[in-house]
């Protein structure tokens, strides 16, 4: 079955997710109709394919285990001059993602692993762009403001054409669960949906 590339997310919801996505690439950044605007909870990682069933149990646990909160997103913020990025600042919710995300890795489950930097909950808006772009995106999304409650997470894969696509969707407690927020506009890519 071979290998794939995995990540872990909650996504930002409309009409904040479009507005994100098209400022990205508003600023020169050539993933951003590949990603959708999200908070990771596991960075990309390598997977066997067979092991995607034992995967996908173990997020559903988790989800299990979990309850809606509330997620707000002020200002913008930058990880220059370690790395490359600029983003939008989680500044209620950053907790619970901090618990779902050690959750995810647990050395107990399929999806343990090392972080290459300390987490810290962020929507990435630019990355690895010219520096005078990186600067316009924090300057102009400085003012940024949304809030949501936090249903669900979801699992996505990498395809051969790097754009991210949703498996699965595990919202938090018990079965069900409100509908999932349409698909991110702007793009011809599929890509996807999560309650939050």
């Amino acid at each position: 079955m071979g290998t794939v590339t995995l990540g872990v997310s909650i996504a930002v919801p409309e009409p904040y997710g479009s507005l994100l996505q098209e400022r990205r690439a508003s600023f020169g950044d050539p993933a951003a109709y590949g990603i959708p605007t999200h908070v990771t909870l596991l960075p990309p990682t390598g997977a066997e394919a067979a092991d995607l069933p034992a995967i996908e149990r173990h997020l559903a646990g988790i989800a299990t285990g979990g309850r809606p909160f509330p997620m707000r997103l002020s200002g913008t913020g930058t990880f220059r001059p370690l790395s490359p990025v600029v983003f939008v600042q989680v500044v209620e919710g950053a907790s619970a993602c901090s618990w779902l995300q050690k959750r995810v890795r647990d050395a107990s489950g399929p999806l343990m692993r090392e972080l290459q930097f300390p987490y810290h909950p962020h929507v990435t808006v630019a990355h690895d762009i010219p520096e005078q772009a990186m600067d316009r995106a924090y300057e102009e999304l400085a003012d940024f403001e949304a809030s949501w409650t936090c249903g669900s997470f979801a699992l996505y894969e990498q395809g051969s054409d790097a754009v991210w696509r949703q498996i699965n969707e595990f919202p938090f407690g018990a079965e069900g669960g409100a509908p999932a927020v349409p698909a991110q506009g702007g793009s011809s890519v599929d890509e996807p949906s999560l309650q939050p």
